[in-house]
């Protein structure tokens, strides 16, 4: 396989990289080009192009965050390789537009590594070397975009734990007319790698595939903040070992994303269930688990 050939065999991986990044998808598209020209017209040899084309197309990424937003970061340079995280993760097309909210908060380089670690579950080593940083550096990094998200008003935070609360008594009574009345339009569900090392599916896409995943099930998972955000996690012999972290935006949940990593583990508190959760179109209450089991 020649370089141009190989090149296109990425393309579609390049270019889902920088969609998730940017959150828009023909600027991505422009951003792989850039790294093709890139590539043609670098005189060393690349032992390993896709490792290359992923840290080329990062920094792509990260300089055209820089233009778009005036928070001062220092100029990091590029490295020459990277690891390549395709093997660790498939990368979504398009970003949803709960995830785009949340990251137009973040600064460029807390942005990218959110997305690279917690989004995608990539080992802080390869955010390192994207970033030209340490791995300390770069949990830092993340921790502090964590931060930033997890910072609605009481009202706002108390309005998600009623949205979490309900669509997990409807997965748990299976109630998949309520189900489908939670989950926004465009609602998925995607995973980090340890999860998907725990058995929990990739990537579930679509309001109606996530409803039906959920329809009946969760009986073990427990009410917990991730951070600050109402999520629910699988316990197993009393301790936390998936959670089922969640956007909610508008009243519905817009997406789900299984974490199972230490750090998120450890960081993981036990909380009460709402008093009141929102009534379903048809006037039920919804937030009694019990009832269900």
């Amino acid at each position: 396989m020649d370089v141009i050939e190989e090149f296109e065999a990425q393309r579609p991986r390049l270019t889902a990289l920088a969609a998730r990044v940017l959150a828009d998808r023909a600027e991505a598209e422009d951003v792989v080009q850039q790294a093709w020209l890139r590539l043609d017209r670098t005189a060393t040899v690349v032992d390993d192009l896709p490792a290359w084309l992923t840290t080329v197309t990062t920094r792509l990424c990260l300089d055209r965050l820089k233009a778009r937003t005036p928070v001062p970061v220092e100029e990091v340079e590029l490295p020459g390789t990277a690891p390549d995280p395709a093997e660790d993760v498939v990368l979504a097309d398009t970003v949803g537009v709960a995830l785009q909210v949340v990251l137009d908060r973040l600064p460029p380089r807390e942005r990218v590594a959110f997305v690279l670690h917690d989004s995608f579950g990539f080992a802080f080593d390869t955010v390192a070397a994207v970033l030209g940083t340490t791995p300390a550096a770069a949990r830092k990094l993340a921790s502090r975009a964590r931060a930033r998200i997890a910072q609605p008003a009481p009202e706002d935070r108390l309005a998600d734990e009623e949205v979490v609360d309900a669509f997990m008594a409807a997965a748990r009574g299976g109630d998949l007319a309520r189900l489908l009345e939670l989950l926004a339009p465009g609602a998925g569900v995607t995973a980090d790698a340890a999860a998907l090392q725990a058995g929990t599916p990739e990537r579930i896409e679509g309001r109606e595939a996530v409803a039906a995943f959920f329809d009946g099930s969760a009986h073990a998972a427990l009410p917990v903040l991730v951070g600050d955000r109402p999520g629910y996690a699988w316990y197993h012999r009393g301790e936390a070992k998936v959670v089922f972290d969640f956007t909610v935006v508008g009243g519905q949940v817009a997406g789900i994303v299984f974490r199972a990593g230490a750090d998120v583990l450890a960081g993981v508190q036990r909380r009460s269930v709402t008093s009141a959760a929102p009534p379903s179109s048809e006037g039920q209450d919804t937030t009694t688990t019990e009832e269900h089991r």
